[in-house]
């Protein structure tokens, strides 16, 4: 992998700091940039707003309890997901994303408001 001139933009200080403790203690910074670039291309686990996330699983016709078993967790567990009061361990989180991508593209109208639903 090369590294050629970054692009314009703002290095935090912070930013360089880690640079700067890496390469003291004797790391190379190409090692370092190649860490940075792993998690550039780390998968996006952002997930969608709780009312989303329930639309999209009632859109495939799944309840909680269902999804939950899949996933190995208490349907408690689940719910606690599925309207936000928790989140996922990573595992589990980078599978619960792919699940909620992969229902998006099945149901694409569940990603609309529920009103915007009902008009149409």
């Amino acid at each position: 992998m090369t590294h050629g001139a970054l692009p314009n933009f703002t290095v935090s200080r912070g930013d360089l700091c880690i640079v700067l403790d890496h390469a003291r203690r004797g790391g190379a910074v190409s090692e370092l940039l190649d860490a940075v670039d792993a998690l550039l291309t780390r998968p996006d686990d952002a997930l969608p707003p709780p009312d989303v996330r329930a639309r999209l699983r009632k859109a495939d016709g799944l309840t909680q309890e269902e999804v939950a078993a899949v996933f190995g967790v208490t349907r408690v567990a689940f719910h606690r997901w599925e309207t936000g009061l928790a989140k996922p361990h990573r595992r589990r989180l980078e599978a619960y994303v792919r699940l909620l991508n992969g229902w998006a593209k099945k149901h694409p109208e569940a990603l609309l408001p529920e009103s915007v639903q009902q008009a149409g």
